[in-house]
């Protein structure tokens, strides 16, 4: 969930940063030490940074030290590395508290950053083996995991890399990632991965190269298994199919990486095997578990040795059996569907019934836990946080869709579960949104009833189970505190606490209220929210927002809250402006540019707003940067940025926007020149960060200067995207990660209709206008996991009304309004809804509320809204001036 657990720690309702947070972690005692007379330090939500100030500025590039350390240890390795670099003016940082290294840590953790606690940086190869060498006998007692992208050094807990020590991008697949310098001394991306590597344009120092013959003289030759695939990895380690060399036999291999993957006890992966296997002997002959085979250390490595068994995850199961995601869906679908899944779903309890006969509480049931073998056996797999029935305890690890409050104990841990699984397969993901409303349950249990014809009673008793005695539950690894943590004691700008207006009266629902009524209560949740004493954000939003400028912008920020405000007709704010408008003036380092992710995009908003010279103010900052080497994208880029400044008018601003142009028409290429997938090592499709971005900024570039070669661009750049499109199951046309395919607003489908339509009003294009038809195809499925604005069901919204409307397209809107109600919660006395990934609310344009208001505006408002720069093409302001002339 790209750490966003992390984010979770410091606030019950929304994502926050740790040093807001007054009931979670306080940081290592070292953070209450002054900086030391000459050294400058920072602290942010993660890291704790100490530079000597009067030294030569450290290299920009070079081996760095990692030093990794378990939570016992962590203290100790601090405090030795900082007594041991003040004094030499070496740089260093170190994870700011025991909370995050404990998140970092995890196992859902990323395993190409996991470990490093502390990171040092030696000016040259003679100061980092000296560093090595005596840091070395300093930290002799510490233990702590091993660092996969690193080299170890000796058998301690120092680790080597080449990377980057200051801050520099490069462009990779059209998009800005970190980057170092190659022999060449060109920019190129600083990959960062779970193996070591040595760039080709660098060697290893002579000195380590015994350690790289020790790290690559541990192998698995000498056992009596082959691995044949990976199955999955973890930051705990992976697990493997494998076979074995004298039987034939397929087995399962489960590793586990001592002092990796830390629980919320604490515990790390291997600690977590051993009980494993304890559990599986106590198991053996259950047919629902798997059996124990074997078991073995390789290295520091633990591996069991379980047997294979031949089954799909029902998650996967699910999400090809789904009938709401797809655009074909009838009545006879949601009853085949209804029967399967309530047969699977008594199969799946007979098997956790059967684990507490044998005196075993399973404690991390969840969908990818769940085997399905085609002879119709179900296994659950994954018992490293089983407990006894009889000890009354709780799973230190759950998926956080299933996680158990805390009067939940024993047997009744895997009731809950289970209950959360009976509405989780016909509302996939919802129950994750439990813990910020007590009231969603039974509403859950509604919709759910409502949807799927033979499911109430199912439902309600699973709601009953899920409500017990105890209302709510807080988030996975978080502690219980009285009152959510904030800065301003818990109270809102209402003032009201938070817990106050969360308990507040059912707020009118999408689908059955009038739009006023829908727009005042989601106008009363957003300004709830707002805390404008705080100087890095006014409104909640997605955890994007604590990158340097995104509590201002207008994806995550305060911009795109106040946009969707003022357009939407929910009201103007004069003191949130002023908060914008200052802020804007004075950006922090390392704020975007970008559209929706930096500067251009307040800048839209202010001009929108009526601020003008606030906005030229702005847009006059982000011109003094290299702007011209950003990437391409509409969200991050060049495409965004000039189409700002065509929007701008003023002839400066112009001849700039359409350099924007050629920059981009020059990178365009062919319509082949795309990979057929979009994402992971490729370049990414689609309206934010795809070809479609560009493919706007050359029609709105056309519709200013009617030079034809521009829509000739259009459709190249439409071309591309389509390329990186796929067929589904129900005849729509999506975006093709290889993995999944997505019909969403920013990398999906949805967003290139947009464009698709826009071009298709200016050229007849019949091959064009047939991919659009099936772009729009996605837009009619039921359900969505999530309803932002960017990547879910509002979006969908927006685009069904920004492109041509066909004969039911007035019905689908009113369903999709309707299906708003999946997520919809009560807040500050009226309505929100969840961000990214479902664990907090967000107020923010891209994930949260505003957009959500946004989106139901474009349908239910007095006058058309539309995303920025997708309005109808004849309401593009006309220019003013010979632009011919003026460029």
């Amino acid at each position: 969930m790209d750490q966003y657990e992390l984010y979770c720690l410091a606030d019950r309702h929304f994502y926050d940063t740790l040093e807001h947070s007054t009931a979670a972690d306080a940081g290592f005692s070292i953070l209450h030490r002054p900086a030391p007379a000459g050294w400058s330090s920072e602290t942010t939500e993660t890291w704790c940074y100490y530079a000597p100030g009067n030294e030569p500025p450290m290299p920009a590039q070079g081996w760095k030290i990692h030093v990794s350390a378990r939570l016992d240890d962590a203290e100790k390795a601090i405090a030795a590395v900082y007594d041991y670099c003040i004094p030499r003016m070496i740089p260093f940082k170190f994870l700011r508290g025991p909370a995050v290294l404990v998140m970092v840590n995890s196992k859902a953790a990323s395993r190409a950053s996991s470990g490093k606690l502390i990171t040092i940086y030696p000016r040259d190869e003679a100061q980092l083996e000296l560093v090595l060498k005596e840091l070395d006998e300093l930290l002799r007692d510490v233990q702590g995991p091993y660092i996969l992208s690193d080299l170890r050094y000796g058998k301690g807990p120092l680790f080597v890399r080449y990377g980057g020590f200051a801050e520099r991008h490069c462009l990779s697949g059209g998009e800005r990632v970190l980057a170092v310098e190659d022999g060449d001394g060109t920019l190129v991306p600083d990959v960062r991965g779970a193996i070591f590597s040595v760039p080709p344009w660098t060697t290893l120092p002579e000195f380590l190269k015994p350690h790289l013959a020790a790290r690559n003289a541990v192998t698995m030759s000498d056992l009596p298994y082959e691995i044949d695939r990976v199955l999955h990895f973890s930051n705990g380690g992976g697990v493997y199919l494998a076979r074995h060399l004298h039987t034939g036999d397929q087995v399962v291999l489960k590793e586990a990486r001592p002092h990796a993957g830390l629980d919320a006890l604490g515990r790390d992966a291997v600690t977590r095997l051993a009980h494993e296997r304890a559990i599986l002997e106590r198991l053996a002959g259950l047919g629902v578990a798997p059996q124990l085979r074997d078991h073995f250390t390789v290295g520091e490595h633990h591996f069991l040795v379980q047997e294979f068994v031949d089954g799909t995850p029902l998650q996967r199961r699910l999400v090809h059996r789904y009938p709401l995601t797809r655009a074909t869906c009838d009545a006879e679908d949601l009853d085949t569907y209804t029967r399967w899944a309530l047969d699977t779903l008594d199969q799946v309890e007979a098997a956790i019934e059967a684990l507490h006969e044998r005196g075993v509480v399973f404690g991390d049931l969840h969908p990818d836990n769940i085997l399905l073998t085609e002879d119709g056996r179900v296994v659950l797999i994954d018992y490293e946080v089983a407990t006894l029935t009889d000890d009354g305890a709780r799973a230190a690890l759950a998926h956080p869709a299933f996680v158990a409050p805390p009067d939940r104990q024993g047997a009744d841990v895997d009731r809950y579960a289970m209950a959360c699984l009976r509405l989780g397969l016909f509302a996939p993901q919802c129950t994750i949104m439990l813990p910020l409303s007590p009231k969603k349950v039974a509403q859950l249990g509604e919709l759910v009833a409502e949807t799927f014809p033979g499911t109430g009673d199912m439902a309600r008793k699973a709601a009953a189970t899920i409500m017990g005695s105890a209302p709510s539950r807080p988030a996975p690894s978080e502690p219980a505190p009285s009152e959510p943590a904030s800065t301003d004691g818990g109270r809102t700008d209402s003032g009201r606490t938070r817990a106050e207006e969360t308990g507040a009266e059912d707020p009118p629902m999408p689908g059955s209220a009038p739009w006023p009524d829908l727009r005042d209560a989601l106008r009363r949740a957003i300004t709830a929210a707002a805390t404008s004493d705080r100087d890095d954000r006014l409104f909640p939003g997605d955890v994007a927002q604590f990158r340097p400028g995104g509590g201002l912008n207008l994806a995550h920020g305060a911009a795109g809250v106040l946009y969707a405000l003022a357009v939407t007709g929910a009201g103007r704010f004069p003191e949130y402006d002023d908060w914008l408008r200052e802020r804007a003036r004075r950006p922090i380092p390392g704020s975007g540019l970008g559209l929706y992710d930096g500067l251009h995009g307040i800048a839209y908003v202010l001009d929108r707003l009526g601020y003008r010279q606030d906005a030229l103010d702005v847009v006059d900052i982000c011109l003094r940067e290299k702007w011209e080497g950003l990437e391409s994208a509409l969200h991050t880029g060049l495409a965004g940025i000039g189409l700002n400044l065509l929007h701008l008018g003023e002839p400066e601003l112009t001849k700039a926007g359409l350099r924007a142009v050629d920059i981009c028409a020059d990178r365009l290429g062919g319509p082949d020149d795309v990979p057929e997938v979009s994402g992971g090592t490729n370049p990414r499709a689609g309206l934010m960060y795809g070809s479609s971005g560009p493919a706007l900024l050359f029609l709105h570039a056309y519709e200013h200067t009617g030079d034809p070669s521009l829509l000739d661009l259009a459709r190249t750049a439409l071309q591309q995207d389509l390329r990186r499109c796929r067929e589904a199951q129900d005849g729509s046309l999506q975006v093709n990660q290889g993995w999944r395919l997505l019909p969403y607003v920013d990398e999906g489908s949805a967003g290139i209709a947009l464009v698709l339509a826009r071009y298709l009003s200016h050229r007849d294009d019949p091959a064009l206008a047939a991919a659009l038809a099936d772009l729009l195809k996605a837009a009619r499925s039921g359900f969505f996991v999530q309803p932002g604005l960017f990547t879910g069901r509002a979006g969908i919204i927006a685009a069904l009304a920004g492109v041509p409307a066909e004969p039911d397209t007035a019905q689908v809107l009113e369903a999709h309004v309707k299906g708003l109600r999946w997520h919809a919660l009560p807040y500050g006395g009226g309505l929100a809804f969840p961000g990214d990934q479902l664990l907090r609310l967000s107020m923010d344009f891209s994930t949260g509320s505003a957009g959500v208001l946004f989106a139901l505006h474009t349908v239910l408002g007095e006058e058309p809204g539309h995303l920025p720069f997708l309005e109808a093409a004849s309401a593009v302001r006309p220019v003013t001036y010979d632009l011919q002339k003026e460029v």
